[in-house]
């Protein structure tokens, strides 16, 4: 209610109240009391802003001073569960950071009843995503790879951040690294924001090498020596004396989709997959000189796991393998030693690529505004540097802290500091608004390249021939 005190009291002449309504966000209702000698009137009035009231009471053509209280009525929001897909599991250390996260946005927003992480396997993630959005009961947001993310972002499911963000209180935007939130920016907006700007690395085991007699790939790394040519060396010596694999593709996924362990080498060799333009870029000497690599690893020298076979590199079953940092939780408990190092080079020098995932919100959501706001609190500055020891962050005051140096469980200083170079100056991997499509395309191809008597030439010109109509697609 708003109470009004009068200085002065006389015969009402003019009685003017003017109210300057000032930007907030619970409405309230604002009561007038006019007063005149030997009556009082009661106005009332609502409005849907919070205010601050400036009144301006003229009596016999004096100004009168007028205090004004203006109450809030509360506000009631209604009840939100949330739901977000990603693609690791509930015991994964990462998970258990998220979820002490997500409690403490719900002490704090009370209105949110649950915050759940649905995991989905990496392999049909998207798919699986996709047909979600489809149905009756789609997910609020979740993880998305940053080869997708094009495809998402012209679909129209993503929803713009960017009004939640401006309003969050000390949110710092400007701490993002600009370049990171490149793929996920359309016409000023953001539809994404990156949780995840990781390099990979080499990891092996250090033990094998040790046994093999090798200098071990940070040692030749720290002499510009660590190349592809002689990661094939020493995949190739331990696997001819030890009886296990030198080397598994990342995640040893190579044999159901090339991308994550083919960039790296063909970059490193001068190639891409393709330009800006939507040329195909595949079968050009620079990739055909990678995949054969690759080929002669897997049927010359039997040191790179082969189709069909499990050459587990994290349960000890081989020697090297590539990933980034929030792999590393499947060396807790290893019986072995190991060690990291940069990512090989090659003739074009430093080829370092980095693997990228946003958390996004989607337009269809059925709690919006709660959700884009708990985005807005999970990647805060604060809850950036917590979530930074499993997944390197795009904001600046986190990777240049001495924090995100020391603060990882299971690498020191001078580890972490690859992580900080191999952002610095790597390149994302590829990328389209067609890649699903590019991805399920490609598979039916490169399974030709499988076999001790495949022509990679051959079968990578078949490839580009396959994907060029589809890079053309926007």
């Amino acid at each position: 209610m708003i109470n009004t005190q009068s200085k002065k009291m006389g015969t009402l002449l003019v009685l003017a109240i003017s109210l300057l309504l000032l930007a907030a966000c619970a409405a309230q209702t604002v009561e007038v009391t006019r007063v005149v000698p030997g009556e009082q009137v009661e106005v009332t009035r609502v409005v849907q802003e919070q205010v601050e009231v400036v009144v301006t009471k003229i009596v016999a053509g004096d100004s009168t001073e007028v205090v004004v209280t203006a109450t809030p009525e509360p506000v009631v929001e209604e009840p939100a569960e949330l739901n977000f897909t990603v693609w690791i599991g509930p015991d994964h250390p990462a998970m258990v950071a998220y979820t002490q996260i997500a409690d403490a946005y719900m002490a704090e927003n009370p209105n949110v009843t649950a915050i759940n992480f649905q995991t989905i396997a990496f392999a049909e993630y998207t798919s699986k995503v996709v047909l979600q959005l489809a149905g009756s009961n789609p997910p609020d947001g979740g993880w998305v790879l940053e080869a997708t993310a094009p495809q998402f972002l012209s679909s129209g499911v993503l929803s713009n951040l960017s009004p939640a963000l401006a309003e969050y209180p000390d949110y710092k935007f400007e701490d993002f690294s600009q370049p990171a939130l490149g793929l996920w920016t359309t016409d000023n907006n953001l539809y994404g924001l990156p949780f995840s700007t990781s390099p990979f690395l080499t990891i092996y085991n250090a033990d094998m090498f040790a046994a093999a007699g090798l200098e071990t790939p940070r040692d030749l790394a720290a002499k510009g020596e660590w190349t592809w040519d002689a990661l094939r060396e020493a995949a190739a010596m331990i696997a001819s004396t030890q009886g296990v694999y030198g080397f598994e593709s990342g995640d040893g996924a190579i044999y159901n989709s090339v991308w994550g362990t083919m960039t790296p080498i063909i970059r490193a060799q001068g190639g891409d997959a393709w330009d800006k333009e939507g040329n195909c870029l595949l079968n050009a000497p620079e990739s055909v000189a990678a995949f054969q690599l690759y080929h002669d690893m897997v049927y010359l020298d039997k040191s790179a796991v082969p189709p069909g076979e499990i050459g587990d590199f994290y349960s000890g079953q081989s020697a090297m393998t590539l990933g980034q940092i929030s792999r590393l939780t499947k060396l807790d408990g290893a019986e072995f030693a190991w060690d990291v190092a940069p990512m090989p080079t090659g003739p074009a020098g430093d080829a370092s690529t980095i693997g990228q995932a946003g958390f996004v919100i989607y337009e269809n959501s059925k709690n919006l505004a709660a959700a884009q706001d708990f985005i807005a609190f999970l990647t805060n500055a604060e809850n950036s540097a917590i979530m930074g020891q499993f997944f390197p962050s795009a904001r600046l005051s986190v990777l240049n802290s001495d924090a995100f140096l020391t603060g990882n469980e299971r690498l020191d200083a001078s580890q972490m500091q690859y992580v900080v170079d191999g952002i610095a100056n790597g390149r994302i991997l590829p990328s389209h608004p067609n890649f699903s499509k590019i991805d399920l395309a490609a598979k039916g191809v490169t399974d030709n390249l499988w076999s001790a008597e495949a022509d990679v030439q051959a079968v990578l010109d078949e490839l580009c021939t396959t994907i060029a109509p589809l890079l053309l697609e926007n």
